[in-house]
């Protein structure tokens, strides 16, 4: 189970990069050249996602919530914010479902 959270933290990881770089080159904050970062980070992403081990919808339902707790992670340590007691119950809610869901593979 560790060995398929950390793919869903890289996924997670290269999805939120490439999305960053469109938005920092959007707010004409970066370089034109940072979407060629931003293409390699989300075409990343998308190859990661096919090494998941289950059907595609429980990969997407078990990734979101991966990718929701990544990006308080994300908005903490990059974007700087302090997170409040609401993203913190929300991010223990959601990672009590995703684990719920990794959990289920093993019935399947």
């Amino acid at each position: 189970m560790l060995k398929i959270i950390i793919l869903f933290i890289i996924t997670a990881l290269a999805e939120i990069m490439g999305c960053y770089f469109v938005y920092r080159w959007y707010h004409k904050t970066a370089p034109s050249w940072v979407l060629a970062l931003a293409a390699v980070s989300l075409i990343i992403f998308s190859w990661l996602l096919t090494l998941h081990p289950q059907a595609s919808g429980r990969i997407y339902a078990t990734y979101g919530g991966i990718y929701i707790i990544m990006s308080l992670v994300w908005l903490r340590f990059i974007d700087q914010v302090k997170l409040s007691a609401f993203d913190w119950i929300g991010a223990c809610t959601i990672l009590i479902g995703t684990l719920i869901i990794i959990l289920g593979w093993r019935s399947v």
